[in-house]
């Protein structure tokens, strides 16, 4: 079945699309200007490689890569679709890939649908019941511990559903719904909670497998606005969930950057915030910034933050500058700064295997949103963080 480019598209993603078309007739490059920190000294390009676009596999269209984990048990990386079941039902696939055969691709092995309670696969927006959400798959974790997969959803506002974490097994058959605080409940019109397509985007687990993390994209509506190009935005919730009771135990205050770009049309659309969350150790995370700005590309940034150094908002109902501590952040990496051939919609990042000299291998992967002004884009890095 053939479907245009922006079918299924949310107001935001179209947007996007709308820009890339400004971008393509500008002839402009993706990128930003380098960060002070550059990151020549934790992280170096190993590997670059795309999907071809729409690609077909087992019946399913290939697109809307959001979350990325490695399952180094059998060897695969397990990719989140975005797609809210328009092109197929809420499902992952799992993939091979060798940075070291920098001239292969990213190959292909399985799909899995992810299924609801009752063991049937989530259903299509335009045909879903009104009491049934509809996923915005956006992250995904393996958990190595009992072999299952954390994944998140945005919510579907519009469907009054807020956001989700799930815990699937790896046939994709729903083990739970882990209940998440109040405060991420579908805002209603009262002006609080999270902004549509600005809400659960990351998703961490602690080394020791205990604890996940969720981020949130931009602030939610009582504590603060996004981010604008002179000032950062209001602070992102970063929860922290004890995994074996699904109890939020903790959470921190991140600040994202101003809008590091202008767009090439003044008035049309940029944005930016928070798209992936990494744990480097049992305290320290890698936070991944991600910004658009139609006719100027995307621009992305690596910080690190210590979640130990922020103080816990979990209780807070509304964040001021006066009542709490961010955590801070120190920049890691500008991707602009790596000679990539291109930058676009970065929204996964992992560990992949380790690197012959025992180093750690970090793999990013991008978004195409089903654009074809957009890619599928694989970036593999040596870390030495």
């Amino acid at each position: 079945m053939h479907d245009p480019p922006l079918h299924g598209l949310t107001r935001r993603h179209a947007l996007w699309a709308a820009g890339a078309l400004v971008c393509a007739a500008a002839g402009c490059r993706s990128g930003a200007p380098p960060a002070a920190n550059n990151g020549s000294q934790r992280l170096h390009l190993v590997a670059e490689s795309r999907l071809q676009h729409r690609l077909s596999f087992d019946g399913t269209t290939i697109g809307g890569l959001s979350g990325i984990d490695y399952d180094r048990r059998r060897g695969e990386y397990l990719l989140l679709s975005d797609d809210r079941s328009d092109f197929a039902p809420v499902r992952f696939y799992t993939m091979r890939w060798s940075p070291a055969a920098k001239a292969e691709p990213p190959r292909p092995v399985g799909v899995t649908y992810l299924r609801q309670a009752d063991g049937a696969p989530w259903p299509r927006r335009r045909e879903a019941e009104s009491e049934v959400a509809v996923p915005d798959p956006e992250a995904i974790r393996w958990r190595p511990d009992t072999d299952t997969l954390l994944w998140t959803s945005e919510g579907d506002p519009q469907r009054g559903f807020g956001q989700a974490l799930y815990e699937s097994r790896r046939d994709g058959s729903l083990v739970r719904q882990i209940p998440l605080p109040a405060m991420f409940d579908a805002a209603t019109g009262r002006r609080r909670g999270p902004r549509e397509n600005l809400g659960l985007e990351g998703l961490a687990l602690t080394p020791d497998g205990r604890h996940a993390w969720l981020a949130m994209e931009a602030a939610l509506f009582q504590d603060g606005p996004v981010p604008s190009f002179t000032a950062p935005g209001g602070p992102c919730r970063f929860t922290q969930i004890e995994l074996s009771t699904g109890r939020a135990v903790r959470q921190i205050a991140y600040l994202p950057d101003p809008i590091p770009r202008r767009p090439l049309l003044p008035g049309t659309y940029a944005d930016n915030g928070v798209s992936e969350i990494l744990m480097i150790d049992a305290d320290r995370m890698l936070v991944l910034e991600r910004s658009y700005a139609a006719g100027a590309g995307n621009s992305l940034r690596l910080y690190e933050i210590d979640t130990r150094h922020g103080s816990d908002v979990l209780a807070i109902d509304a964040l001021t500058p006066d009542n709490h501590r961010p955590a801070p952040k120190t920049g890691v990496a500008d991707f602009a700064t790596f000679g990539l051939s291109r930058l676009d919609n970065t929204e996964g990042l992992c560990w992949g295997p380790d690197l012959p000299n025992g180093h750690r291998l970090l793999v990013a992967v991008s978004d195409d949103n089903f654009n074809p002004l957009q890619i599928t884009q694989f970036a593999a890095f040596e870390f030495t963080g």
